[in-house]
């Protein structure tokens, strides 16, 4: 008797289970066009695990550059098609991207180090000490060529397209910022948040103001953001929200604390007349329509039980909102690229060569089979056939 072929392949596959796609499983960049009310993933088909930044173009809104916990992607067409940058330059986590305000110049920073494309003539390495390394966050200035890069140990400059970088604030604690961002308007400010105080400078860093009126005692605030409006800042510190009118000088509560205590805000975008605003926490994205006096946790398309950490405004369309997701904790992102380790190396070695013995043996086992069950259909096939009974 001869065993088809087919049904030895249906009976080896018949016991390899069949898994199902969770599209709320996975992290990436979601788009929001109307405020945050309604989002849609932009990275549909390329399972990204993690969106750890993202930057727009400023001179052309399709452009954008979307750093992964595996790779750095870039669309040249709004989100529609993505292409991955070197792999040679770029292997694990990239951790900060940016454009500068003329849109020509793009930095993106790895575990590994900082690269500089500048007018599309691929990536170099940047020169900068180690102990810079890595880069927290990269914020571009108001003029052409500026940036501002928040490295593991010290803030740096660069006033030339980022081929050249001085190390700025060092009168200030030998300790990271947490965040940092520019104002560009009614001139250049950089606010920043070192060791939960509120920090900012007018002169490109070189010195720095301490500014806390407003600000309850001992709170101890975790991100900032500049606001498009001339003077406005944002800053969130466990579930609340804060703004300043007046470039970081002075500040005052918006409306009531997140509906649940301690939940870490990351990104911070308001409408012009601020009673809309959107919010990337660790526990999703968190919305008001009425100036934060009620927020909502957004669902619909979004990964609700993962955190939340990129939020990113398109300048030429202040209702266009991107917002990033993580299956790996963002700590957890930074810790490894800090021990110079990537999210593949997740495994310790006994779990990699038990995990190759298991694939062995599995591999053993499936040749056995095979070679069994030809050995049958051989014999069956020798066996000489009866004729039936008169």
């Amino acid at each position: 008797m001869r065993i088809p072929a087919g049904l030895v392949i249906g009976l080896l596959l018949a016991t390899v289970p069949a898994l199902a796609h969770d599209p709320s499983a996975w992290g990436g960049a979601f788009r929001s066009r109307d405020g945050g009310a309604t989002w849609m993933p932009i990275d549909a088909g390329l399972f990204v695990g993690g969106a750890v930044a993202l930057a727009i173009d400023p001179t052309n809104p399709n452009h954008i550059l979307l750093a992964t916990d595996t790779r750095l992607l870039r669309s040249r067409n709004g989100g529609r098609d993505w292409s991955q940058e070197p792999a040679s330059r770029f292997v694990g986590p990239t951790l900060a991207v940016a454009f500068d305000s003329s849109g020509e110049v793009l930095l993106a920073a790895t575990a590994a180090g900082v690269f500089r494309s500048d007018g599309g003539a691929g990536w170099n390495a940047i020169d900068l000490p180690s102990w810079a390394l890595p880069a927290r966050s990269i914020v571009a200035g108001s003029a052409a060529g500026r940036f501002y890069l928040n490295g593991a140990h010290g803030l740096f400059r660069s006033a030339d397209r980022g081929q050249t970088w001085t190390r700025v604030a060092e009168a200030l604690p030998d300790a990271p910022f947490t965040a940092i961002a520019v104002l560009a308007q009614p001139s250049e400010t950089v606010a920043a948040i070192l060791e939960g105080r509120v920090l900012t400078s007018a002169n490109a860093g070189t010195s720095w103001q301490l500014h806390s009126a407003g600000l309850p005692d001992g709170e101890k605030l975790e991100s900032i953001v500049a606001d498009p409006s001339p003077g406005r800042v944002w800053a969130g510190a466990m579930g609340r929200l804060y703004r300043s009118d007046d470039t970081a000088q002075t500040w005052h509560s918006v409306g009531e604390a997140l509906p649940q205590p301690g939940t870490r805000v990351r990104g911070i975008a308001a409408s012009t007349d601020a009673a809309t605003i959107v919010l990337t926490t660790d526990r999703g994205v968190y919305r008001s329509a009425d100036a934060g006096k009620t927020w909502t946790l957004i669902e619909g398309n979004l990964p609700v039980h993962l955190e939340s950490g990129p939020l990113v405004r398109d300048r030429s369309d202040l209702a266009t909102l991107y917002a990033g997701f993580s299956l790996t904790p963002y700590d957890e992102i930074w810790r490894r690229a800090v021990e110079g380790s990537n999210l593949l190396a997740q495994l310790d070695p006994f779990s990699l060569a038990g995990g190759a013995a298991f694939l062995i043996l599995l591999a053993l086992a499936a040749i056995y089979s095979v070679r069994r069950l030809s050995r049958f259909a051989r014999r069956a096939e020798a066996t000489p056939t009866r004729p039936p009974a008169a």
